[in-house]
């Protein structure tokens, strides 16, 4: 097994040797269960070591094919005992995808895939999406403390393009501008998609945000000067799709996760 040391956090990420490179995906790892550090295995191995929650690991090449996935509290010896979460998922070739772990609407523990839209930004311009994984009701993510999503749901995903720059966010209930999470500033940089996730539990008053951004998106030409002036408008991607667990991509990523939820809630 090959391993790798990411994000500054101690996380150490190992995979099985690779072919060649169109012969894998990248995939990135969201822990958003509340409390509760964990091992991530990946084909019975040990792939995220004390995986702390509120963090991300990542991106990693993986092989392509199907890839069985097994969540333990952490230290956990040898992936004994009962798992937390357990699932399989089919990576293909050249996917860009993250899997959250998470709580579901009624905070339980669940897993889903999302494929990571990293097509052409217009120039000037930044992407948003914005991924409800947390135990909470549909929401509505407000800017400048105006809707800019609505109606996102747990597993769902919304995106917007938007002008470069730095937006006050926030995330209501749906139907209401009073915040749950935020207001906060976030910085959208030119040429980038930035991806945004809800996590945590409305009930237990631990709703958190797990952000990463992704550069080098620009359309042409790049450089444009950015920035988001007072009223400038945002173009929301019609319609928002919900990433349930199931056949995702359309040819990019296919990904089967079948949970079988054993032992206690986090």
């Amino acid at each position: 097994m090959i391993g790798a040391t990411l994000l500054g956090g101690g996380l150490l990420l190992a995979t099985a040797p690779m072919a060649v490179a169109q012969d894998t995906g990248s995939v990135r790892v969201v822990h958003g269960i509340p409390g509760q550090p964990v091992d991530v295995y990946v084909d019975g191995e040990r792939a995220l070591d004390d995986f702390e929650p509120a963090t991300v690991a990542g991106p990693v090449d993986l092989p392509a094919g199907a890839r069985e996935v097994a969540v333990f509290p952490a230290d956990a010896p040898d992936a004994s005992g009962t798992p937390l979460l357990e699932g399989s998922a089919d990576v293909a070739a050249g996917a860009s995808a993250t899997l959250v772990a998470h709580l579901d609407e009624q905070g339980q523990p669940a897993l889903t895939p999302f494929v990571d839209d990293l097509s052409t930004v217009p120039a000037g311009q930044a992407r948003l999406v914005v991924r409800h994984t947390a135990a909470a009701p549909a929401v509505d993510v407000l800017a400048g403390g105006a809707p800019l999503l609505t109606g996102l749901s747990n597993p769902g995903e919304a995106s917007a393009t938007a002008p470069a720059g730095t937006v006050s966010a926030a995330v209501a209930a749906s139907g209401t501008t009073d915040p749950v999470i935020g207001p906060a500033d976030l910085t959208l940089p030119e040429g980038s998609a930035t991806f945004v996730h809800a996590i945590g539990s409305l009930d237990e008053g631990s709703l958190d945000l797990v952000t990463f951004t992704v550069d080098g998106l620009h359309g042409s030409p790049s450089g444009v000067p950015s920035g988001a002036p007072s009223g400038a408008p945002y173009e929301a991607t019609p319609g928002w799709a919900p990433a349930a667990i199931g056949v995702l991509g359309a040819g990019v990523l296919g990904a089967a996760v079948l949970l079988r939820r054993r032992g206690a809630r986090s």
